[in-house]
């Protein structure tokens, strides 16, 4: 949950933040796209680490880091050093995605990690819903600063709780951590055609959601000329649509093969987008016709997403920490360029914005049905 409320948090403070810093919606948009990056690099880095020293070292010592660049992102100056920070935050971030993937294909078969998986999905969703709640009431009461001084009270959190966490990597079962051999891995990885059809199938389609996470103050500000309180009119039915994505890909786990519930999800999606389509060339933009296609999309999204991920890293048994790294690399790389580049580029109108989710969409079923995934 860490991760996106980092994200997600601290968008409804858009306005403050600018205008403390004197910069511009597409300027402040670079401390999204710039965290993202800077959480996709360090997953390399993470995931070979988790294999050595084993995960729960890992999630300690990646949040401390964290805890320490959010207390320097509350008290930033000015933008260069903001950005910095977010840079730091973004390094930290990742050690426990990473790290956590991983501890439940160590701990579960595939089937029950699939479940467990959906379970997980079903906490994370419950942060996008939440966190522009808490950061739109934390700036209305005390500023922007606020927000990041409750990101520092999470990030301790998390480090009270991992000391409560059993390790679930065996010291029989860890890799080395020399250069060469985490090079030799990631480019065993970068060779490996079905996980990277899994990974960037996934990753693409996810990229369709994030359009729409990164572009929040778009979509609320500018589209639907709404203000900071209202984020949740977006954020809590799109998570209820992942939350229930989560539960049916857990209660299809034992029951479905994988490649079926995949399929699901993926028809579920292309409903959505189609629908999008038709909305936005018969319809102006309103809450009851940009809200519901992004729910649909979140459900199907929810769906494929455990299902993908348990495939993905089973590419990789012996290397699972640099499986969810390489996954969280591609996936979080391809996030950033959404909020870089694609958010800027498509925040003209609302049209813009259907049609980069379709793309994204059509990219992840071409990877899906030209590479076979059992």
């Amino acid at each position: 949950m860490l991760a996106p409320f980092s994200i997600d948090a601290y968008l409804p403070a858009f306005p403050g933040i600018e205008a403390e810093f004197g910069v511009g919606r597409a300027t402040l948009s670079q401390s999204l796209g710039a965290y993202l990056a800077a959480f996709a690099i360090s997953t390399l880095f993470w995931g070979p680490l988790s294999d050595r020293i084993g995960r729960r070292l890992v999630i300690l010592g990646s949040s401390i880091i964290y805890v320490l660049a959010s207390v320097g992102c509350a008290l930033a100056k000015d933008i260069d050093s903001f950005l910095l920070l977010r840079i730091l935050q973004g390094l930290a971030a990742s050690g426990g995605l990473v790290a956590g993937r991983a501890m439940i294909r160590d701990a579960y078969s595939a089937q029950n990690a699939h479940k467990a998986m959906s379970h997980v999905m079903l906490m994370f969703a419950i942060a996008p819903a939440i966190a522009p709640l808490v950061g739109a009431w934390l700036y209305d009461e005390w500023g922007w600063h606020s927000i990041f001084w409750f990101l520092t009270s999470l990030g301790g959190l998390l480090i009270v709780l991992v000391l409560f966490v059993d390790e679930t990597l065996s010291r029989s079962r860890r890799q080395s951590a020399h250069p060469l051999a985490v090079i030799k891995t990631y480019a065993q990885m970068l060779v490996h055609g079905r996980f990277l059809a899994l990974v960037f199938s996934v990753s693409f389609a996810f990229a369709g959601l994030f359009l729409y996470i990164a572009g929040a103050p778009t979509v609320i500000y500018d589209f639907l000329g709404l203000d900071r309180h209202d984020f949740s009119l977006q954020f809590i039915p799109m998570v209820g649509g992942m939350m229930l994505g989560s539960y049916i890909s857990s209660r299809l786990a034992h029951y479905w093969p994988t490649l079926r519930t995949i399929t699901l999800g993926l028809a579920i999606m292309l409903t959505a987008v189609i629908s999008n389509m038709m909305l936005v060339w018969f319809f102006d933009a309103k809450i009851m016709t940009v809200i519901p296609p992004l729910v649909l999309y979140s459900l199907g999204m929810a769906i494929i997403m455990p299902a993908v991920t348990i495939l993905a890293l089973d590419c990789f048994p012996d290397n699972r920490g640099a499986a969810s790294a390489m996954q969280s690399f591609i996936q979080m790389s391809i996030c950033a360029m959404v909020a870089s580049v694609a958010v800027p580029l498509l925040n003209a109108e609302w049209l813009y914005f259907v049609l980069g989710q379709a793309a994204f969409l059509l990219i992840a079923l071409l990877l899906r049905f030209n590479v076979r995934l059992k």
